[in-house]
């Protein structure tokens, strides 16, 4: 598997260079790929389905100059933000094994990096919820994916050194929420792992076997997605 650890200038190019790693690998039978990246500002990523309005608070996010995207995949809202580690795993779709459906890649992905993770910590990691990764009954990973005939996108975030405060003022109480938050506010219910983003990037290589850079990247793809559709209120705020 590639590693690449990159993050672009601007939140719609981060978001773009996903989507554009997974088209890829779908239509062109490209590499497996571990890429991971570090927000420099804050903004809110909507799940592909969620309502701007029933998930951010557009005045708080309005007064504070926090842009609102919408990426590819599904899954709940988030605010990104410096103290945030994403990782993505780009996979092809094999023909047996867990990773042919939803449920067995959410099962055998979050399996993986509860192991991992539990190896830094001390405490026992969970995986709650249907993609939540908690430690002490606090959520510290949210995750998602989204599939094409030929390969997915896994991709998730690691609470490290998060301004938990600032999530609860930008994002509103989600619209669905797994049983075991139980109501509990965003500032009661998130917690940060507070470890060095460069040891869980090793660990995640280590877990992964991604020991190659990835040298070339679709650089152009990228871009036309920023302009054509991350970058577009048609696409960020539709519903």
């Amino acid at each position: 598997m590639k590693f690449f650890d990159l993050t672009l200038p601007s939140p719609a190019e981060n978001l773009a260079c996903d989507e554009a790693l997974l088209d890829l690998c779908d239509e062109q039978n490209g590499a497996e790929i571990l890429r991971c990246w570090e927000p420099a500002e804050p903004f809110v990523v909507l799940g592909y389905a969620n309502r701007v309005a029933s998930e951010a608070d557009l005045s708080v996010c309005d007064a504070l100059g926090i842009p609102i995207l919408r990426r590819c995949s599904g899954g709940g809202t988030v605010l990104q933000a410096p103290g945030c580690l994403n990782y993505s795993l780009i996979l092809r779709i094999p023909d047996s094994g867990p990773l042919q459906t939803i449920a067995g890649t959410n099962r055998f992905i979050l399996e993986k990096h509860r192991a991992v993770l539990q190896s830094l910590l001390q405490g026992e990691v969970e995986v709650r919820g249907h993609t939540d990764m908690v430690l002490g009954g606090l959520k510290f990973s949210g995750n998602a994916q989204r599939r094409k005939r030929h390969a997915f996108i896994f991709h998730g975030t690691f609470l490290l050194q998060a301004d938990l405060k600032l999530i609860g003022k930008a994002l509103r109480m989600p619209s669905k929420e797994p049983d075991y938050r139980r109501g509990r506010s965003h500032l009661d219910f998130l917690t940060n792992l507070n470890l060095a983003p460069g040891s869980v990037k090793d660990a995640l290589r280590e877990a992964w076997d991604a020991t190659k850079p990835l040298k070339q990247f679709p650089s152009e793809r990228i871009l036309e997605l920023t302009r054509t559709k991350y970058s577009l209120p048609d696409w960020n705020l539709k519903f």
